[in-house]
C-alpha cells in the first residue's frame, strides 16, 4: 500500500512529536504531512511548517475540513509527482531535481530543506516573472498567507544565502520591493579591486606634477 499523506497529533506522542514530525518530513519528502493537534499557537504553527509539514488544523476541527485538507495536499503531492517525470529543469548553473526533491551546482548538493525546494522550483518555473509574496505562499504552503507573516522572507533568505554560498557567480533572487520576488540567472558584476599602495604612488608624482605647471 502506497501512503499519500499522513493525519499526524504530535501531542499524544508528548516529548517524541515534534522528533518524529522532523524525522518522517527528512526521510519521506514525497509523503504529504497534516499536523493535526491541539491548542497550536502560531509559534508551533510556523515551527511545524518550516519543519516540513505540508498543514497545519487546530483541534477541535470539523471532520470534513480535515478531509478536505488532506485531499488538497494529496493533489499537491500528484502534481509534484507528475512534474518531476518531466526531467530537470537547469537555470544558470542550478540543476533542479524535482525527482530527488534537490537542488544542484556542478553535481554538488544545495542541501535544500523540502519547503526551500519547493519554493526554488516555483521561482525557477516562473523565471522572469515576479511573484507576490502571497502567491508565492499560496502556491508553496498551500493556503492563504495571514498578516504580518513574514515565513516567505525568511525563506527566500535563506535559499539566497545557499544558493550564492554553491554558485557565486550569478544572482538569482531579485527583490522588488513592496511586491515579492523575480527568478532570474544574471551574473554578478565584481568590484572593481581597490588600488595598490604602490599604484598609488606612482600616481603621485604625476598629481603633483600638474598641479605645480604653470598657469
Amino acid at each position: 500500500m502506497k501512503v499519500n499523506a499522513v493525519l499526524l497529533d504530535i501531542s499524544v506522542m508528548a516529548e517524541e512529536g515534534w522528533p518524529y514530525l522532523e524525522r518522517i518530513c527528512g526521510l519521506l519528502p514525497d509523503l504529504g504531512v497534516i499536523v493535526c493537534t491541539p491548542g497550536g499557537t502560531v509559534s508551533q504553527r510556523v515551527r511545524g511548517l518550516r519543519v516540513g509539514a505540508d498543514d497545519w488544523i487546530n483541534k477541535p476541527c470539523h471532520p470534513e475540513e480535515a478531509v478536505a485538507r488532506i485531499e488538497a495536499v494529496a493533489r499537491r503531492r500528484r502534481r509534484a509527482r507528475s512534474e518531476a517525470d518531466r526531467g530537470p529543469l537547469v537555470v544558470g548553473e542550478i540543476e533542479i531535481r524535482p525527482d530527488q526533491y534537490q537542488g544542484f551546482v556542478s553535481g554538488e548538493s544545495l542541501d535544500l530543506t523540502r519547503r526551500e525546494f519547493e519554493l526554488l522550483q516555483l521561482l525557477a518555473e516562473n523565471s522572469g516573472n515576479v511573484l507576490e509574496r502571497e502567491t508565492i505562499y499560496q502556491r508553496v504552503w498551500g493556503y492563504a498567507m495571514a498578516h504580518g507573516d513574514r515565513s516567505v522572507d525568511v525563506f527566500i533568505r535563506k535559499l539566497r544565502h545557499k544558493l550564492e554560498r554553491r554558485s557565486p557567480g550569478f544572482s538569482y533572487i531579485h527583490t522588488h520591493f513592496g511586491v515579492g520576488y523575480r527568478f532570474a540567472a544574471e551574473t554578478s558584476v565584481p568590484e572593481a579591486p581597490a588600488p595598490d599602495k604602490e599604484g598609488s604612488d606612482r600616481a603621485a608624482p604625476q598629481s603633483a606634477k600638474t598641479l605645480s605647471a604653470p598657469l
